[in-house]
C-alpha cells in the first residue's frame, strides 16, 4: 500500500531528495481540511440614521486559524532514522503500537527535542497544473496553502513575500504541530486506528532554543 500522508520529525530529511528518513508514514482513510478567515468586525455607529440602513465595517488583517484532521490506522512500519551526520541511518521495523507510542511522545514533546517532535505534516496529492500555470502531466506535491505564480504574480498578486506553489513531492509540506493525537488497541486486530489533529503555525522554538522569532516567523 502506498503512503501519501507523513509526519516529519524536526531533525528532517537526510538531504533534500531523501523521503524516508526521520519521517513516520501513515495510512491515512479520511482527511479534514479547515481554514477559519478572522476579521473584526465593526458596527459604525449613527449610520443607519443616515441612510436607515446600518453599516458593519471589517478589517481584514490577514488571520486565519487553519488545521487538519486525520482518521487511519497504523500497521507495522519500517522506519529510518539517522541521528547524525556521522552516523549511519538506523533502519527499524517497529510494530503498529510502537509507532502509536513514538507519535504519542511526539506530541508530549517541545520543538527542542528535533528528533522527537514533529514539525511538518506532508499530505501528497495530484496537481496537474505547475506554479507558472502550465498544464502538466499529473504530479504528487504536498498540500500546503502556497499560490501560483512568483511573487506579486499571477495569484500572488499583491503578495510580496509569497512561497511558491510546489512542483514535486520534496517541496515544503504543512509547518505546525500535533494538537491531539488518539488511537485504539483492539486485541482483535493487528492495526491501531487514530484520530490526529494537526494546526498550521511556525513554532517557537524549534530545533534549538538560540531560534530567534524572527525566524520563526519567516
Amino acid at each position: 500500500m502506498v503512503n501519501y500522508v507523513y509526519l516529519k520529525l524536526g531533525a528532517g530529511y537526510n538531504g533534500p531528495t531523501d523521503t524516508t528518513t526521520n519521517i513516520i508514514p501513515l495510512k491515512v482513510t479520511t482527511v479534514n481540511i479547515s481554514t477559519s478567515k478572522t476579521i473584526p468586525n465593526v458596527p459604525v455607529p449613527f449610520s443607519g440614521l443616515l441612510t436607515g440602513e446600518s453599516v458593519n465595517v471589517a478589517l481584514d488583517m490577514g488571520m486565519s486559524s487553519k488545521s487538519i484532521k486525520l482518521t487511519g490506522f497504523i500497521l507495522e512500519s519500517e522506519i529510518t532514522k539517522r541521528f547524525s551526520d556521522s552516523e549511519d541511518a538506523k533502519v527499524r521495523t517497529f510494530t503498529a503500537i510502537e509507532i502509536a507510542q513514538m507519535i504519542h511522545s511526539s506530541v508530549d514533546s517541545t520543538g527542542i527535542q528535533p528528533m522527537q517532535a514533529v514539525n511538518e505534516l506532508i499530505f501528497l496529492y495530484d496537481s496537474k497544473v505547475a506554479n507558472n500555470y502550465d498544464q502538466r502531466s499529473a504530479t504528487l506535491v504536498p498540500f500546503n496553502w502556497h499560490s501560483r505564480g512568483l511573487r506579486g504574480e499571477l495569484d500572488n498578486l499583491g503578495a510580496v513575500l509569497s512561497k511558491p506553489y510546489p512542483d514535486n513531492s520534496n517541496d515544503e509540506g504543512i509547518l505546525g504541530y500535533i494538537e491531539s493525537f488518539d488511537c485504539n488497541i483492539e486485541s482483535t486486530t493487528i492495526d491501531i486506528s487514530f484520530n490526529l489533529s494537526f494546526a498550521v503555525a511556525n513554532v517557537f522554538p524549534n530545533g534549538n532554543v538560540a531560534t530567534t522569532i524572527a525566524e520563526a516567523i519567516s
